[in-house]
């Protein structure tokens, strides 16, 4: 597809362009807030213990969606905690595709017991839920940052592998791969050079739903301790911190669990016009 062909698609996409700049806001809001938020998200202050929000009626120097439980300031933790989960989502979304790209390639195109090796693989993951999973290798390996960017990664790359692995048989006997063949061209050079181009549409498609899921899979663990390691603020940890304010002071749980909702539904906004935009038979 041509790229102003493709631009022209994503214009004309509502729910990609409502997706796009929902997202894009998230990710300016987190990324600058290092320099216009003035607290520490890191900084107690026992005086403002579950504050209040003040909704910016102090500006930036008051507390405009309250304090947690130990005195820190919501809005900082927020922004700083969802620019830590972007970047683990995004490092784990594309160190999987990668993953299940390779996967995929391989065993759809030398197939035998190298295929069938490679799916009782994919078999015996896909049987075990993936936060189920993920708890047990974090478990093993300890908390910190490379082990969560690890386990989530080696834990998400199947469904990947299997589009993939499709996509390969749909094209492995293609002519212009039997024309590569008697042309001498090693396994390799077809693979990348023939084959992988023809993956790139559903490897997107994929890419852009594996996004949601993610970050939702990254805020389930640090909610449950074994994420995001503290201090550092993640939107899980913040969550399983208020949990048992819920009552008293719901805003600290309230305002983190917008911000996953509303970046969880641009992610699906995104996925879903990715798909009609790549959609062969939509002409238009």
């Amino acid at each position: 597809m041509k790229i102003s062909t493709l631009l022209r698609k994503m214009r004309k996409s509502k729910l990609f362009m409502i997706g796009f700049f929902m997202l894009f806001a998230i990710t300016v809001s987190c990324f600058t807030s290092r320099w216009w938020v003035q607290w520490d998200s890191q900084v107690s202050d026992l005086m403002s213990r579950l504050g209040a929000p003040d909704w910016f009626a102090n500006g930036l120097s008051g507390h405009p969606f309250g304090a947690d439980p130990l005195g820190r300031d919501i809005l900082s933790r927020l922004f700083e905690g969802g620019w830590v989960s972007l970047k683990i989502t995004f490092l784990v979304t594309l160190s999987s595709m990668i993953l299940g790209s390779v996967v995929g390639l391989i065993a759809g195109y030398y197939g035998g017991w190298v295929d069938m090796v490679l799916m009782r693989l994919c078999d015996i993951l896909s049987s075990i839920p993936q936060l189920m999973l993920a708890i047990c290798v974090v478990a093993i390996l300890g908390t910190n940052m490379f082990n969560l960017i690890f386990t989530m990664s080696v834990t998400g790359w199947v469904s990947t592998a299997r589009l993939v692995r499709a996509a390969v048989f749909g094209c492995k006997n293609k002519e212009f791969v039997s024309a590569s063949k008697v042309m001498g061209a090693s396994g390799f050079r077809i693979l990348w050079k023939e084959i992988f181009p023809n993956t790139i549409t559903p490897l997107m498609i994929s890419a852009s739903g594996h996004f949601g899921g993610t970050i939702l899979l990254e805020t389930s663990l640090s909610y449950l301790g074994m994420g995001v390691p503290v201090p550092v603020p993640s939107w899980g940890n913040m969550i399983s911190d208020g949990r048992s304010y819920i009552t008293s002071a719901p805003w600290v749980v309230i305002v983190p669990g917008i911000a996953l909702m509303m970046t969880v539904l641009a992610f699906n906004f995104i996925g879903d016009g990715v798909r009609d935009i790549l959609d062969p038979k939509n002409i238009n």
